[in-house]
């Protein structure tokens, strides 16, 4: 019984270094981004779904085509620091009247059908930092509209 024993520790042991070696990638998905319209040197705002298999925070997004970005509350404040915390399988939804991203001093035009590309910086709870690049198309609504997702008959 002995030697069966000692086997399954070290089957043990060997199974606990293998999982705690072999690094999972977490992954996010962002769903749907989009940009409201704007000229330049105006402000506007960018709309997604996020969501992440592990649970990470959001602390800065850039744009080359604005100035600077801010993280909006539903209540219209702009936060500071920059911290949007997306809970580990949950979907954050970025809306107009909620929480939402502002692209400020834009250095063009916005016009419909343009793309505007979005980098989001992550900070996951290891404290390493990842960054997400994302595609958003100017538009008036979401895209989700114009398949009458969400609209009442």
């Amino acid at each position: 019984m002995r030697p069966l024993l000692q086997c399954l520790i070290a089957f043990a042991a060997a199974m606990s270094f293998a999982s705690g070696s072999a690094a999972v990638a977490a992954v996010f998905n962002v769903t749907e981004p989009w940009v409201k319209p704007v000229g330049a040197g105006g402000s506007t705002e960018a709309y997604m779904q996020l969501a992440s298999s592990e649970g990470t925070t959001i602390v800065a997004a850039r744009s080359p085509v604005a100035a600077a970005m801010t993280l909006v509350t539903a209540k219209e404040r702009r936060t500071a620091p920059f911290a949007l915390a997306l809970p580990a399988g949950a979907a954050v939804l970025l809306t107009a009247g909620g929480t939402r991203l502002a692209l400020v001093k834009v250095v063009h035009p916005l016009k419909l059908g343009d793309r505007v590309p979005i980098t989001l910086v992550l900070r996951n709870a290891d404290g390493s930092t990842q960054e997400i690049e994302v595609d958003a198309e100017v538009r008036r609504h979401s895209p989700s509209s114009d398949h009458g997702v969400g609209r009442h008959h």
